[in-house]
C-alpha cells in the first residue's frame, strides 16, 4: 500500500528572481510578521506554527483549522529551509494515522537561496500528492510572486 502511495505524488519545483538579500528574503519566509500574507495564497488565514529550529515540529494551518504537520529538517539561515510532513490537521487536531495523512507523510517542502548575478534566486522543491498537484502548483505560483513583492518592498 505504501508503494501505491508513493506513486501518486509529484514534485512542484520552481524558481523565482528576486532583487532583495538572501537575509531579506529569509526574513520573508521565516518571520511572523511576513509568512501569513503569503501562506494565505494555499488557503485563506494559512499560516506555520514554529520556532524554525532544525527539529521543531511545524503546524500549516488556516481559518478552518486544518492543514500539515511537519517537522523542521535543515535550517541553515539564508541559504536553505526544508520541512518534511509527517501528517495532517483536521478541525484542529493532528491527525498521523489515516490513509490521507500517510500520502503526505515524507514529503518535503525544501526552500533554497542563492545568489545570481544582480539578484537573488528562491527555488521551492515540494513534494505533493497526485490529487492535489494542479491546485499546488498554482497556489505555489502565487506564493513566490507574493514572496517576491515583500523582500523587494522598500
Amino acid at each position: 500500500m505504501l508503494t501505491q502511495l508513493l506513486m501518486k505524488r509529484k514534485t512542484i519545483e520552481k524558481a523565482i528572481q528576486i532583487d532583495a538579500s538572501r537575509k531579506k528574503i529569509w526574513e520573508v519566509l521565516t518571520d511572523d510578521s511576513f509568512t501569513p500574507r503569503w501562506y494565505g495564497e494555499f488557503s485563506l488565514g494559512a499560516r506555520p506554527e514554529t520556532t524554525w529550529e532544525e527539529g521543531s515540529k511545524v503546524l500549516f494551518t488556516d481559518l478552518s483549522g486544518g492543514g500539515l504537520v511537519g517537522e523542521v529538517i535543515v535550517n541553515q539561515p539564508h541559504l536553505m529551509l526544508s520541512v518534511e510532513y509527517q501528517g495532517l490537521v483536521f478541525a484542529g487536531e493532528e491527525d498521523y494515522t489515516s490513509e490521507d495523512a500517510m500520502s503526505v507523510k515524507g514529503c518535503e517542502e525544501t526552500y533554497m537561496i542563492t545568489d545570481r548575478e544582480d539578484q537573488t534566486e528562491l527555488s521551492v522543491r515540494v513534494g505533493t500528492v497526485e490529487d492535489s498537484f494542479d491546485s499546488m502548483n498554482s497556489a505555489w505560483e502565487r506564493a513566490l510572486g507574493k514572496i517576491k513583492l515583500l523582500a523587494e518592498e522598500v
